[in-house]
């Protein structure tokens, strides 16, 4: 099978608003796909559909052969556009919940590029500043094994030289065989990405 994922005719109303209308499309391995789209055009609601989040009105969406659900949580790593992470913890605290709640989590390759970055694991998050909590929220999330990374806005916060570090890992992903979708406004990032 060389597309990790399948749509068929997904479409998700709230009431009689129409989210997501008929889609059609399949996501092959190895690629970094672009998702744009102006506000109100469904892609927030198709990223929950896809985490599990929110079920679909009609159709089906399969990830590497299984539909969402218990089967596909550990193929899929997700960056939301806000941060879920805890202000009062120290980095190495969520770190530890990480490890214990993902069994595909390398602690390593996050410690790794916390130190890339010269970010000290023993502070609390809240004495970070917002680029820098943006990182550790993206840290986290690449340091899962996972088969599809979603990437809600990775470059809110970033300098110019982080982006472009974030676009040599998602390259990497993409060829190991990951595919990554990348939710962006910034149109540059997009096409320096692909």
């Amino acid at each position: 099978m060389n597309n990790l994922v399948e749509i068929v005719n997904l479409t998700k109303k709230y009431g009689t608003n129409v989210a997501v209308n008929h889609l059609t499309v399949s996501l092959p391995k190895g690629k970094i796909i672009g998702l744009l789209g102006p506000n109100g055009s469904g892609k927030t609601t198709l990223i929950k559909i896809l985490n599990g989040l929110l079920t679909p009105t009609e159709g089906t969406i399969l990830i590497d052969g299984n539909n969402v659900g218990p089967a596909t949580k550990s193929k899929v790593a997700y960056l939301p556009d806000r941060t879920y992470l805890t202000m009062n913890q120290t980095i190495r605290e969520i770190l530890d919940f990480f490890q214990d709640f993902y069994t595909d989590f390398s602690r390593e390759r996050a410690e790794e590029m916390l130190k890339s970055l010269g970010i000290d694991p023993a502070v609390k998050m809240r004495t970070l500043s917002k680029g820098t909590k943006e990182k550790v929220q993206l840290i986290l999330v690449m340091s899962r094994n996972a088969s599809l990374y979603i990437l809600d806005e990775p470059t809110t916060g970033l300098h110019f030289a982080d982006v472009h570090k974030l676009v040599d890992i998602l390259h990497k992903l993409a060829e190991g065989g990951n595919t990554v979708v990348v939710i962006e406004h910034n149109l540059d990032v997009i096409k320096t990405a692909d």
